[in-house]
């Protein structure tokens, strides 16, 4: 099935976000705020989410799939234990791990980030290995922060915190990224200088 660039995002969207739109709802609106039984909604929207990106895009991008495949694991944990901890420490763990992974990769002189989006965007090297630097203290940064708004706030906050507040501060940080970007495309887009005589 050929999706049309609208219908495209739309499922793009719910894939990513889906899962946690659907613990949103189910969080305010039907389970009297419990957080346990709000994860059902988080596993089921996560696992429709999935499946909808599967059988309308006939794939599932890398980071859904790991986001996706996390939601379900947690909060699969969450249930099974009855423990809202394990749903709450979800964005620490992932958090993270995607940090280390990318100031790993930075120390090992690799950018994750270009070897994934790198055909769609060309961008001196130093560019991304800024661009890389960046995402990876953010994540680390996000992870702490969660840490603190699960461990000192109520569940409320905390839930209001995770959707759609990481979403939001996720699409602040990204526009904050884009004057550097451009600066570096911009090195990557120049000719190169003349050779001397």
């Amino acid at each position: 099935m050929r999706l049309s660039p609208g219908a495209h995002r739309t499922v793009r969207f719910l894939v990513d976000w889906g899962g946690l739109i659907a613990f949103l709802v189910g969080f305010f609106a039907f389970t009297g705020r419990d957080m346990v039984a709000a994860t059902w909604w988080l596993v089921g929207g996560s696992a429709v989410a999935l499946l909808l990106g599967l059988v309308l895009e006939r794939r599932i991008a890398p980071i859904p799939a790991i986001s996706g495949g996390a939601a379900l694991f947690f909060g699969g944990l969450t249930l099974l234990f009855h423990d809202e901890t394990f749903v709450k420490i979800k964005p620490t763990v992932m958090n993270g791990i995607f940090g280390a992974v990318l100031l790993g990769a930075l120390a090992l002189g690799k950018s994750p980030l270009k070897m994934m989006i790198g055909s769609a965007l060309v961008m001196a090297d130093e560019g991304w290995r800024k661009l890389t630097l960046n995402y990876g203290l953010y994540f680390l940064a996000i992870a702490a922060l969660n840490e603190v708004v699960w461990r000192t706030q109520p569940n409320e906050v905390w839930v209001l915190f995770r959707m759609p507040g990481l979403m939001i501060l996720g699409l602040v940080f990204s526009f904050a990224q884009a004057p550097m970007m451009m600066k570096y495309m911009r090195q990557a887009a120049a000719p190169p200088p003349p050779p001397a005589n």
